[in-house]
């Protein structure tokens, strides 16, 4: 596949994850690189949504430690249960916070970003990575958000 995105302008999220899901899942096929993969997955999220931050935190030697993204730059390590990412790594389930400051423990890595959904990647029924989103609006992210992610995340290969 080209590495051209077709980008909706529909204002309707779901519209938007329909359009973008299989774009998504032509930029996976046939490439075995992970981090190639979570790099492209992380570009496309950014491009379709013009989100603040998108990318992965990667399980390693238990602590998250940062993977591809796009963005401002972030923080390097999250230990278990701490900030959003932590605590999803940690309940092993999607968070949405409509604001980031009302989060007990919340990490600021930028004190731009405003709400935040993150998603656990799991293989072989364990937390190896999570999809952490910010965006520099309250209240960005809902439950069509988190339908959506959880169905991209699936689509990539940890094994």
């Amino acid at each position: 596949m080209a590495e051209d995105l077709n980008i909706t302008t529909s204002t309707n999220k779901t519209e938007q994850y329909t359009t973008l899901i299989p774009q998504i899942e032509a930029l996976l096929y046939g490439e075995p690189d992970l981090v190639a993969n979570l790099a492209n997955v992380a570009a496309a999220l950014k491009e379709q949504f013009k989100w603040f931050w998108v990318g992965f935190y990667l399980v390693k030697n238990n602590e998250l430690v940062l993977g591809p993204f796009q963005g401002p730059v972030a923080c390097t390590r999250i230990g278990l249960g701490k900030g959003v990412c932590g605590a999803a790594w940690q309940q092993a389930k999607t968070l949405v916070v409509p604001d980031v400051e009302a989060f007990p423990g919340h990490i600021a890595c930028s004190s731009l970003s405003q709400s935040e959904i993150v998603v656990p990647v799991f293989h072989d029924g364990e937390v190896v990575a999570v999809l952490d989103v910010d965006s520099e609006l309250l209240d960005q992210f809902d439950e069509t958000d988190a339908q959506y992610l959880e169905q991209i995340v699936k689509l990539l290969n940890f094994a």
